[in-house]
């Protein structure tokens, strides 16, 4: 559930998945301008756009949540203004995001499998 009235921050340029709680806190400010234990929530997505990040803190400790679509990709909100690497959302625009409601229609490519 997402807290009422936080602010939610989307990065537009796309991060590499790999990175963790300190890479992205360090981008969020980057990026952003706001420290990550503000109390907003930070997205971020991978270069395929088939993987979102969420950075936010709880209180005690940094959280990150990390969605992967089975099809499909995000489709990332437009920028209000050109040069701009983030873009301010609402929570109801977030939950569409993260339940894959707005999907791109183009056919998924393969993935490759792991062999363990």
């Amino acid at each position: 559930m997402i807290p009422v009235g936080v602010a939610i921050y989307v990065a537009l340029e796309p991060v590499d998945m790999r990175f963790s709680f300190d890479r992205l806190s360090g981008i969020a400010k980057e990026q952003v301008g706001y420290d990550a234990r503000s109390g907003a929530l930070f997205i971020f997505h991978g270069r395929r756009r088939e993987a979102l990040k969420v950075l936010f803190f709880d209180g005690s400790g940094m959280c990150v949540f990390y969605k992967r679509l089975d099809r499909g990709t995000f489709r990332i909100p437009e920028p209000m203004s050109e040069g701009a690497r983030y873009v301010e959302v609402d929570d109801a625009t977030l939950e569409a995001l993260l339940d894959g409601i707005e999907v791109d229609s183009e056919t998924p490519k393969p993935r490759r499998r792991r062999v363990h």
